[in-house]
């Protein structure tokens, strides 16, 4: 049992969290695009995101010309840790600190470890961004609230890595999104989607038409902000089919949010119930049937049994109903 599911799931308290959860999104975007400028580009943009690790948030390697460097931020020891092939290594502390400074001390830091730090300078879907070089405003850094959200972190992740395993079609890895914050996984019908209308903040069109280029259905978390106030699980499908938004969803606590488009569920509803794992695989479930059964997605050849461990999936073409027990 891993320490995650051997503790209760944190309280995220938006009240104590949201200043330094806006600067914690900073420093992603920085490593992001740090991971970004030296990563060859994959579909839906799944090159650029950060994973979710025992202790943080990571780039994993990054293939350099003349290395391979891993950018951490360390959310247990709160330390910013960068390494390279050949054991070198540079850190210094997560504190309260401007986003100009944390820029130059990670900019210092891949320079000292032989990488070259030659990122795109502003933060990305964010309303009149600050170039992190220029953003000199004094920031809070509550390390207690970055532990737990760390925390609850590491119970999502297992949940959504679970729920990934009932799908033979295309689906992503389950991964951290830096432009809005939000740990995400999405499954594909496999068919063209109409061309997405973009417009996203500070991001450019070709990158979001890019993303969108099929039929999804997609869930995630944010740990707040991008248009709720407070730590929520979302979900939604992009073209939104007819009726997506009238579908029964699981538990009672989901709702549709119309100005957003998508299925809102409070984390503090799966936090506080009494089985969270569960609450939260009911609302990853019927989402997903909401988005499939409204957009006449082929359920019978993409969906399958949810994976075991050490268990290999049983091809049973006879009968093919089995596959969505």
């Amino acid at each position: 049992m891993t320490s995650a599911e051997k503790g209760a799931w944190p309280a995220l308290d938006d009240g104590e969290w949201s200043g330094t959860c806006a600067v914690l999104h900073l420093w992603t975007q920085i490593l992001g695009k740090y991971r970004l400028a030296h990563t060859p580009w994959v579909n839906h943009s799944w090159h650029a995101t950060l994973y979710v690790t025992p202790r943080g948030l990571t780039t994993g390697p990054v293939h350099e010309a003349d290395g391979c460097l891993t950018l951490t931020l360390d959310l247990v020891d709160h330390q910013f840790v960068g390494e390279a092939d050949g054991g070198a290594g540079e850190s210094f502390p997560l504190e309260a600190m401007p986003v100009a400074t944390f820029h130059k001390q990670t900019a210092q830091a891949v320079e000292a470890l032989g990488g070259s730090f030659d990122i795109h300078g502003a933060p990305n879907e964010l309303p009149d961004p600050t170039p992190f070089a220029e953003d000199h405003a004094e920031r809070p850094y509550d390390a207690e609230a970055v532990t737990r959200y760390h925390g609850a972190l590491l119970h999502i992740v297992p949940v959504f890595e679970h729920f990934r395993t009932g799908f033979l079609g295309k689906v992503s890895p389950v991964h951290l999104f830096w432009g809005a914050l939000d740990l995400a996984v999405t499954r594909f019908s496999g068919r063209r989607a109409p061309l997405h209308p973009a417009g996203i903040p500070n991001l450019p069109d070709d990158v979001a038409q890019e993303a969108y280029s099929h039929e999804v259905s997609s869930a995630g978390f944010w740990p707040g902000g991008n248009g709720v106030e407070e730590p929520m699980f979302y979900a939604y499908a992009y073209p939104t089919p007819e009726g997506f938004a009238e579908h029964p969803v699981q538990p009672e606590s989901a709702y549709f949010d119309k100005d957003l488009g998508e299925f809102l569920l409070p984390y503090k509803a799966v936090q506080s119930s009494d089985d969270p794992r569960a609450t939260l695989m009911a609302f990853l479930r019927s989402t997903y049937e909401a988005a499939a059964k409204t957009g006449n997605w082929d359920r019978q050849a993409l969906e399958c049994g949810l994976g075991k461990p050490g268990v290999p999936r049983r091809l049973d073409p006879l009968a093919p109903q089995d596959r969505r027990k």
